[in-house]
């Protein structure tokens, strides 16, 4: 049965999360935060069966490098409220390869996201239970030409209706926010879920397959739930006589998937939790936390050293 499973959320620090953390459980990696002092190793978490970073052309290349990428992120963030990522949470079809669900992913991010200058973190999760899906991390901060991070909004004076700038009662001139892209657009949203379905049909299509899916139903209402089939009056006469009709099977396939889903989303929320609060986290030993400069030299340093003891 095809998947129309398709969320998207933001990683905020305002609900106590951090992108480090999130890109070091959805990749099962142990990645150090320099910003809170503390190693978020996932390294047990089982399922993770991809991952890889997307970069636009002028993106520093060392941002290839999972932990560097959102430790920049990170940094570059100064208010405590900051919203680090955007996450897309995505179902794949079941009923193709590993390598062609892949392909399709990848091929996705890079044209409607990663070709508008998003970084773009990619995880592919598969615990074998019919549920094959993908985790999505995108940068929300635009990168400038040299590849330094931008602004995400600028100032812009309001003018009256002559033209000049209009001073507030505190003797400052009254302005507003401008966003610096249109990534943050609510239509987007609407466009995403549209074109991941046209993609996944497409691919259906090409290989001679009945299957189709449709993002329409939920979208709007924020819910994270594949719609159920309409039964039709045969169908609907049989289950009301207590007998199995396909119809009726699909649907209960389908409430099975949404209740798995909610029950990995209530799991996966209580063990990000779990490392900001709990005891087990393994926090770094010294007295001073490292700067971000500091970290990423001694970072850069410990990779190197690996490629070397690997040749």
């Amino acid at each position: 049965m095809a998947s129309v499973h398709y969320k998207i959320s933001v990683i905020s620090r305002s609900g106590g999360r951090s992108a480090v953390a999130a890109a070091a459980y959805r990749s099962a990696e142990k990645i150090y935060n320099h910003r809170d002092g503390i190693i978020y190793d996932f390294t047990r978490k089982r399922g993770v069966a991809h991952s890889e970073i997307l970069l636009p052309e002028h993106a520093p290349r060392e941002y290839a490098d999972r932990a560097i990428l959102w430790n920049s992120v990170e940094h570059a963030e100064r208010q405590k409220n900051a919203q680090t990522a955007r996450h897309l949470e995505v179902g794949l079809p079941a009923e193709i390869d590993r390598a062609a669900q892949i392909d399709l992913m990848r091929g996705y991010v890079q044209k409607h996201f990663v070709d508008r200058g998003m970084c773009a973190d990619i995880c592919v999760h598969d615990k074998g239970d019919g549920n094959p899906h993908a985790h999505v991390m995108l940068t929300m901060r635009p990168l400038n030409p040299d590849g330094t991070w931008g602004t995400k909004s600028r100032k812009e004076y309001v003018l009256d209706s002559g033209g000049q700038k209009i001073m507030l009662p505190s003797g400052n001139w009254k302005s507003k926010h401008v966003p610096t892209t249109d990534w943050d657009e609510h239509a987007n949203a609407d466009q995403w879920r549209e074109a991941w379905g046209h993609a996944v049909n497409r691919e259906y299509e090409r290989r001679g397959m009945e299957q189709r899916i449709d993002l329409r139903s939920y979208e709007r209402q924020g819910l994270d739930k594949e719609p159920t089939r309409h039964l039709g009056p045969t169908a609907s006469k049989m289950e009301k006589e207590g007998k199995r009709s396909y119809l009726g099977e699909v649907n209960r396939e389908i409430e099975t998937r949404n209740a798995q889903r909610e029950r990995g989303r209530h799991v996966r929320n209580l063990e990000e939790q779990n490392y900001t609060k709990g005891p087990q986290r393994e926090a770094q030993a010294k007295d001073r936390l490292p700067s971000y400069d500091e970290w990423l030299a001694g970072h850069k340093k410990e990779q190197s050293r690996g490629l070397e003891r690997g040749r």
